[in-house]
Formats: structure tokens, sequence, C-alpha cells
């Protein structure tokens, strides 16, 4: 099955996670980045184009900082990835050098890709990229990143750059084998899970936390990255990235690690982008028959079923959008703004002009830019 679903990869997004990339105690670990370097390029002489989400700036930066901290504040970690940087790419560059092969940088934070005209504006620097044969590396910009527009960690930011890049692979190199039936540092019965055929919660439940100082993801962001990655049509492996020739072994169809795979009904590129890129700005309330509407019938959401709005948005933004019981059943991008909505609540469409002077449409969140929870 593995080598029949990936023979027809030409484009894969690598994720590599810190402790790969380091060794005990701190510090690059420069001959893992070399081996890695030297299979990516084996990718490319193959004719398959590789995409590069690598961890590992904060960790150099901490290290070339000399800090013992365990736990770094916001403007630590800032700093940290601000000496860490330009390290870890020298790093690959000198890596890459022998092997012809350019890299690229990118820095990426979340409101680049929550705003419609940057994600287009990073795709086609990407496609660029590739096209000259650079090998694009990206990271999340730490530097500068606080909370409000953090990807949370380098996993959820792969399957992002998986969406983005309409990669046909996704691959996370991380320290273990890939997903066990339970935590093999603890539990000497836990199985390696060779095949996902679909996430559910107890795959979901299966998934621990971190137990690493180095990094930021665990176990459940992996799992959480190739649930998105899936619902966007993408097979996912979680590797071993200590293993020589892990990557040509899992690009080639070999049983390593654990493959998740594809949702057959996948969402497309814009409602992917809505699903999991943009962060909802407030909520609009809705009755049980517009409910029943939006998820049996695959309506748009008329002014008419809605009840209320909470928060306040502009037009454009993406919304929550629950039922009479407050929970959330799908989301989209409003046609019309919170206090416009508020105006129109409870009015039919042929209201609208009435009512706020103007008309923007029928909808006040069109089917197209909707999608249901429970396809996420």
């Amino acid at each position: 099955m593995r080598r029949e679903l990936l023979q027809q990869v030409r484009r894969v997004v690598i994720k590599v996670g810190s402790r790969v990339l380091t060794v005990e105690g701190g510090g690059l670990d420069y001959d893992a980045i070399t081996r890695l370097c030297d299979e990516m390029a084996g990718l490319r002489q193959q004719g398959i184009e590789v995409i590069l989400v690598s961890s590992g700036a904060v960790a150099a930066g901490r290290d070339a900082l000399r800090s013992a901290d365990t736990t770094l504040t916001i403007p630590q970690k800032q700093a940290a990835a601000a000496v860490g940087q330009p390290l870890l790419m020298q790093a690959y560059q000198q890596a890459c050098t022998r092997h012809g092969l350019v890299t690229a940088q990118i820095l990426l934070t979340a409101e680049d890709l929550a705003n419609r005209n940057r994600f287009l504006n990073a795709r086609t620097t990407l496609e660029a990229l590739l096209t000259a044969g650079a090998l694009p590396v990206i990271n999340e910009n730490d530097s500068v990143a606080v909370a409000e527009i953090k990807f949370g960690d380098n996993d959820n930011l792969s399957a992002l750059v998986t969406s983005l890049a309409e990669a046909d692979l996704l691959l996370i190199l991380t320290d273990i084998e890939g997903l066990y039936s339970a935590n093999p540092a603890s539990d000497p019965a836990a199985e390696l899970i060779p095949l996902v055929r679909s996430i559910t919660r107890e795959i979901e439940r299966m998934a621990g936390g971190s137990g690493s100082n180095v990094g930021t993801g665990g176990m459940a962001t992996k799992v959480t990255a190739a649930k998105k990655s899936a619902r966007f049509g993408v097979p996912t492996i979680l590797a071993p990235g200590k293993q020589p020739g892990v990557i040509s072994a899992a690009v080639s169809g070999q049983e390593i690690g654990t493959l998740f795979l594809p949702a057959t009904d996948g969402l497309n590129r814009r409602k992917h982008w809505i699903a999991y890129t943009l962060r909802p700005a407030g909520k609009v309330l809705v009755d049980a028959g517009a409910q029943r509407a939006l998820v049996e019938k695959g309506t748009s959401l008329l002014p008419s079923g809605i009840t209320g709005v909470e928060g306040r948005f502009e037009r454009g933004r993406c919304v929550r959008i629950c039922g009479p019981d407050g929970a959330e059943i799908a989301r989209g991008l409003a046609d019309y703004s919170s206090s416009e909505i508020q105006l129109i609540a409870g009015h039919k469409s042929a209201e609208i002009e009435q009512l706020l002077g103007y008309r923007y449409g029928d909808d006040v969140v069109h089917r197209d830019n909707l999608v249901l929870i429970n396809s996420i």
C-alpha cells in the first residue's frame, strides 16, 4: 500500500524536530544536519521537490547564550531565536553546498498565513524558490512572534505549509519510531502502530505530551498536524529522524514509522485555509432551523436564522457559528460586520438593504466560505 500511495509524490514537506537536530546537553548536531541534507539532496536528484520546516533555532541560540533555563519567557525565547536562526541556517547552507544546493530562509507568523494576500504571496515565493532549485527552510518567526500570532509549534506550521505549498506528502521526523499504542517510555507493552487509516478520538487519546525541554511539540501536536494534512488529502509519515536513510526510506514507501492515510473526503484549499489557518474573531449565534439547514442541507447562513452576535469583527473576518446550545457547528467568512449582523439578525435577506441602506448579498456566510465542524 505504501509504495502505491507514495509513488506519485513529487513535492514533500519535511519537518525536523529540535531533538533530532541537537546533541544531548544542547547545541546543534552538525553530523545529523549533514546527513539530513545529504538525504534531501538525494530526493532532489530524483526530481522530488523538498520544503524543510526546521525547529532548532531557539535551542541553538540558547546554547550560544549559555542559558541553562529549561523554561524561557517570550522575550528570552525571542532573543534565543534571534541568535540561533543564523546559526541554524549557516549549518544547513554548509551542509548543502557540496551538493550545489542553495538554501533559502522563510520566517512566518500565523498572521502571515491568516491574511489571504500574504498567504498567496508566500505560496508564490515558495514556487519561485522551488523552480530555481533552492531548498526553502521555513521556521516560525520566533524573534518577533507573540502568543496572539504564534502557530504554537512547528508541527502545526508544517501542516499549514503542506497546504500552502500543495505538497504531496508531509514527513515529520522526530526522536521516536512513530505513534505507539501507549507511552513507550513508561509502558513496556506499548506497540508501534505502522498504519493509521483514520485519526479517531482513540488515536488522539494515544498521543501524549512533550517529554523534552528542547522542543515545544509532543505526540499530540504531531497527530493534530497529520489530521490537518489528511483533511487536505495528503498522507503523513511520522518517522525516527535519527535513523540514517530515514528520508529516502519513508518517501520510497518502505515500512518505517507510522503512516497516516489521507481523508477520502478532504477539504478544498480555500476551506482548509478557513478551517485551520484563520483564527475566529467572534461568534454568530443561530436558531435550530438554521443549524439544521447548515448541517443537513449544506446551505449558506442567512440573516433570518441568526439570533445574536458575540465579539466585534469586520466584514471578511472568520467567525464561529454556534447553535442554540452554544456549541460551534461551523466557521466561515462573514460577509457583514458584527454591527451590521446585529441590525439584520432575524430578518429576511430581502430586508437587508432597507435596514442598512446597502446590501453586499443575501448571505451572512456563503456556503463556499463555510466549513462544518464535523468536517474538521
